[in-house]
Order: structure tokens, then C-alpha cells, then sequence
């Protein structure tokens, strides 16, 4: 960071990805925080001249809002650290780990944390046949939003049928039941856990449409399971060496207490507009949205 007294803030949004629309929306809402929060901001939407662009612009420190692939995956963290320009959120590593939900899944797995089953198919194997014992969900292994996602009931007569544009390996998942929960870790500490109340699956719909879903913080929960998310939260975010704010997603089966509780993802992009779960978990542990984002600037860094 800059010691000048207005520092220049580049807010990366759009992209890309399947997730360009709620990027935009997050950053927009992100850049507005930081000017009320008293620094200079320029709004760049993130294309293939990004790099020229930041050359030109010079900021102090990049706030990435992008969302998904190449903004989420490391790609854009390891343009940063070329260019030597302090970024907010995870770096290479850890951001291209999260993005991988196999290799993630491993990474929980090796440190004790608790996740389904899970492979990678190739997607014409997935629709000629049931690769695994429904219920099962099959995913995109490196898409976030809940962008793809297809559940194999018990009760199917076959495979499904999956879009085109599914990529030619997916993830297959058994099926994890229950409650959504989920948790912001902020530098090493986690905030609260949020219940996410919806009337199905918390898909993408869900998640950005307008009454999609219902969110209760903190989650009226038992103690020993609001407990364990917090804990959990907090060594996913270690383990994959995520800095900044992240944001784990659980499923809670209430019929099972603490072992029906299971680790879904890793975010190392939450969504970021004033009302999405991170920052609405922040405002219950005091801070103002503003505050939240100038806290993720003052946290920015790079290894250079």
C-alpha cells in the first residue's frame, strides 16, 4: 500500500467467466464503499488488455472483485505478482487450490476436515450411466456460484442429461443432505455462521435472485455445531493458504449433530455486494460494508 493520503484503489469486476454479471454487481457496490471510505477508485472491467490497463492506471493496491474462472483460479493473482500491485483476497496458490474443488476436497481431506465422496469423469461417461450409486450432484470442477450444477435423486430411472456446455470432466459427488451453512474467516478469524434458508437446492438462483433465499445470522444452531463450523472455517482457509476474507460453505444433516456436518467449498472470492454473506456477517460483528472493504485493502499484498 501507498503511504499517500488518498490511495488509488483499481476495482477489478466482470471478466469473463459465467459469474461476469455478479462480479459486476459486486464491484460496483465494492467501488462505492471505498470512495465513501475515502479513497480514490477506478472502476476496470477486466478484459484481455487488463494488464496494459494497470500499467496506464498505476494503483497503489487492486481490489479483485472478479468472480469464477481466470479472475478466481490464480490467473489474475500471478499478473499481479508480475506487476508488483498489492491485491486483495488469496494469492496463486491458494486461489487456483480452492478454485480445484477435487484437488481442494484433498487438500480438507489430508488436513482432518470432513468432505463426500467425490470423482472426476469424463462427462460422456457421466450421462451413459451412473458413475456412482445415486444420490449424487454433478459439477463443474472449477466453476463457483453454484454455476452447473445437476442432483441425481435416488429415484432417477438413469444418468442426467447434461448441457452442451458442461466441460468434457465434471465432478461427481455423493449427495450431502440437509441445512446450508456457511462461514467468513477474516485474516485468521472466523466471524459467525450463517443458515441459509431456501425452498430447494441453493443454486444460482437462489443465491442472486431477488427473495431466491433467507438468511439467519447467526444460525440457531446448536453450540457444538456452530463451533465446529467456526473451527472448520477457519483451518480450510490455513490449509489451502488463503489470506484475506474467505468464506466456507457447509451441509448439515440435524439428524446426525456434528458428524452430519460436512465441508462443501472453500470461497476465496465471496460474493460482495452489501447484502451477500460475507459482508452480512461482517455487519453483525460491527462493520460497516465500507469498513469491510477498507479493511480488505489494508490487507492487500503481493510476494514480490
Amino acid at each position: 500500500m501507498s503511504s499517500r493520503a488518498n490511495p488509488k484503489v483499481a476495482v477489478l469486476m466482470g471478466g469473463p467467466s459465467a459469474e461476469r454479471e455478479v462480479s459486476l454487481a459486486s464491484g460496483r457496490d465494492c467501488a462505492a464503499a471505498l470512495r465513501e471510505a475515502g479513497y480514490e477508485v477506478v472502476e476496470v472491467d477486466a478484459g484481455h488488455d487488463l494488464c496494459a490497463r494497470l500499467s496506464e492506471i498505476k494503483p497503489d493496491v487492486v481490489f479483485n472483485a472478479l468472480h469464477g474462472r481466470w479472475g478466481e483460479d490464480g490467473c489474475v493473482q500471478g499478473m499481479l505478482e508480475w506487476l508488483g500491485i498489492p491485491y486483495t483476497h488469496s494469492g496463486v496458490l491458494a486461489s487456483a487450490m480452492a478454485m480445484d474443488k477435487q484437488r481442494s476436497k484433498a487438500v480438507f481431506r489430508a488436513a482432518g476436515l470432513p468432505v463426500v465422496q467425490s470423482v472426476l469423469r469424463p462427462k460422456s461417461e457421466v450421462v451413459a450411466d451412473h458413475v456412482m450409486t445415486p444420490p449424487y450432484v454433478v459439477k463443474p470442477n472449477n466453476e463457483g456460484s453454484s454455476v452447473g450444477i445437476y442432483i441425481v435423486h435416488e429415484a432417477a430411472n438413469g444418468p442426467p442429461k447434461l448441457s452442451e456446455d458442461m466441460p468434457e470432466h465434471v465432478m461427481v459427488e455423493t449427495y450431502a443432505p440437509g441445512r446450508e451453512l456457511t462461514t467468513t474467516v477474516m485474516g485468521d478469524l472466523a466471524l459467525t455462521v450463517t443458515d441459509i434458508i431456501t425452498d430447494g437446492w441453493y443454486d444460482y438462483h437462489a443465491k442472486y435472485a431477488p427473495g431466491g433465499s433467507r438468511h439467519v445470522v447467526p444460525a440457531d444452531v446448536p453450540q457444538d455445531v456452530y463451533d465446529a463450523c467456526m473451527d472448520y472455517a477457519v483451518r480450510a482457509h490455513k490449509a489451502l493458504g488463503c489470506r484475506g476474507v474467505s468464506r466456507t460453505d457447509f451441509r448439515w444433516d440435524d439428524t446426525r449433530g456434528v458428524a452430519g456436518l460436512i465441508i462443501l467449498e472453500t470461497n476465496t472470492q465471496p460474493g460482495m455486494a452489501p447484502t451477500s454473506l460475507a459482508p452480512e456477517q461482517a455487519q453483525h460483528c460491527g462493520l460497516t460494508f465500507a469498513q469491510f472493504c477498507a479493511w480488505m485493502v489494508e490487507d492487500a499484498s503481493c510476494n514480490r
